[in-house]
């Protein structure tokens, strides 16, 4: 019932852009992440994700409790008591500051902004529309962090812009994931850019952070000096995308989970691999 909450399969939408991370990361300092910090990174991003889904399930317990669409998951519906949650997340929270401190030095300084993330992001919906660009936000760290935990050096522009490229890429697919709720976040209160200003103008807003999605992409794979396995990979991702977007409209909102769950899922496992390829031909 725990891993079923926090859906441990989503990690898919993050980890591969750590790995991303720590690929070029470790290339900029001329060598290969070791099997030790690919492990490491995948523990801590795996630990702060699911800390930070039951904080978000937690926050938003009475507010899914009055939405048809998620009244039947684990919290609202009583299946899992306060106690095993909590349990829960202490020891997702502890996995995640054990990976970190096996991890370069920098990264136990670091760490805190995470947390705060991830801690402010369910509060975030009650007040703006913006919230969609935190969750990003929070995403968008896993490159950074990943490029610190092999340690590149923090100042280097690239992960910053792979991290804000994975900022736009998220918010675009969860505007369209909140295209489900608009009644219900129009109800209650809640703000999305969907309930704020209206389906279409959400889809609008998602093409033209999906289009500089793109436009980031391939600025951080000028700033590492990919390889054409890279932007092989990343017209597919366009590609994608593109199709995300196309299949989805004010009128027809039937196809929300294809463009959320699975497309973007194939999106950054294309993307991991085009730099795996990038980096084992270079």
């Amino acid at each position: 019932m725990l891993l079923e909450l926090v859906k441990f399969e989503h990690s898919i939408f993050a980890l591969p852009y750590a790995y991303v991370g720590a690929l070029y990361g470790a290339a900029v300092i001329g060598r290969w992440p070791t099997w030790a910090e690919l492990v490491w990174i995948t523990v801590a991003m795996v630990g702060a994700r699911a800390f930070a889904f039951v904080l978000n399930r937690a926050a938003d317990k009475e507010i899914d409790a009055r939405n048809p669409r998620t009244a039947g998951r684990a919290v609202p519906a009583g299946l899992i008591k306060a106690g095993e949650l909590w349990a829960f997340a202490a020891v997702m929270l502890a996995a995640f500051l054990f990976a970190v401190w096996q991890l370069h030095p920098i990264t136990r300084w670091l760490w805190p902004i995470v947390l705060a993330a991830f801690i402010i992001y369910p509060y975030t919906k009650r007040f703006t529309w913006l919230c969609h660009y935190w969750l990003g936000f929070c995403l968008g760290l896993a490159p950074v962090g990943a490029w610190v935990a092999v340690g590149a050096p923090l100042g280097d522009p690239a992960p910053w812009v792979f991290g804000a490229a994975v900022t736009f890429w998220t918010a675009g697919f969860d505007i369209i994931y909140a295209t489900q709720d608009v009644e219900c976040d129009v109800r209650d209160g809640v703000h999305s850019v969907p309930a704020d200003l209206g389906v279409a103008w959400g889809l609008l807003m998602t093409r033209v952070v999906h289009v500089l999605t793109v436009v980031l992409l391939l600025a951080g794979g000028v700033l590492v000096s990919a390889g054409w396995p890279y932007y092989a990979a990343l017209a597919v991702a366009a590609i994608l995308l593109a199709y995300e977007n196309s299949i989805i409209s004010p009128g027809d909102l039937s196809r929300v989970n294809a463009a959320f769950f699975t497309l973007n899922g194939v999106i950054a496992i294309t993307l991991f691999a085009g730099v795996l390829a990038d980096r084992l031909l270079a």
